[in-house]
């Protein structure tokens, strides 16, 4: 059979079977991967803080940082593959670091007030919130801009493993912009909910000294 430069054989049926067959297997494989790592983030975070409502409120990030990478993949016309799994997997990840840094600067503003015998009223708590936030809004927005600045040029990658590689920072792209609102914007007010409703209020009701003792921030708290 004479060999036709430039142009491939067609595959046969048979051919064309096993090939989705292998791709079915690999995506499912994949999609077993996020909660694998979700689960093992999740143990992770709980072995750092020795808290679960720590944990969950960390993990609040996810959803939101998912809105971000599914709309971007959405505007790019990508659809889901290996690629963008791994980005999906890596992004969880990103969201763990910085919302454990965030959970930390409210932690450390709210033990300070308390330290000080500030902690004595809805408003003292706001204020308390409301320093910690404003400390972690500079160090976030650097991390949020040396990530984008790390991942945007593969956005015009060419080349061998272009496509690849850009399929894996979309949705890490999407998920560090919308997650780095929400950690601005829900952290704080759930983090005052908590603390208000399970610490500052049951305290303040108890009869005799109302001010709230200063805890270490590596000691457990229940909920």
């Amino acid at each position: 059979m004479p060999l036709i430069v430039g142009r491939q054989r067609p595959l046969s049926r048979k051919q064309v079977w096993v090939v989705l067959v292998v791709r079915t297997l690999v995506d499912v494989h994949a999609q077993r991967q996020v909660p694998i790592t979700l689960f093992i983030v999740f143990l992770l975070l709980y072995f750092n803080t020795k808290s679960t409502v720590k944990t969950f409120i960390i993990l609040l990030a996810v959803p939101f940082s998912a809105i971000g990478a599914i709309w971007f993949l959405y505007l790019l016309n990508y659809n889901m593959s290996i690629a963008v799994w791994v980005g999906l997997i890596a992004l969880l990840g990103v969201d763990a670091e910085t919302a454990v840094f965030m959970l930390l600067y409210l932690d450390l503003a709210y033990h300070d007030a308390i330290s000080k015998g500030r902690m004595n009223s809805w408003d003292d708590l706001r204020e308390a919130i409301v320093v910690g936030a404003v400390k972690r809004l500079r160090p976030k927005v650097m991390t949020v801009a040396c990530m984008l600045f790390g991942l945007l040029p593969i956005m015009w990658s060419v080349g061998a493993g272009g496509d690849v590689m850009k399929r894996i920072a979309a949705p890490m792209i999407g998920g560090i912009i919308t997650s780095f609102l929400m950690e601005l914007i829900i952290y704080p007010p759930v983090f005052a909910i908590w603390k208000w409703n399970f610490e500052v209020r049951p305290k303040l009701k108890q009869p005799g000294p109302k001010e709230l003792e200063p805890r270490d921030i590596g000691e457990p708290v229940h909920a």
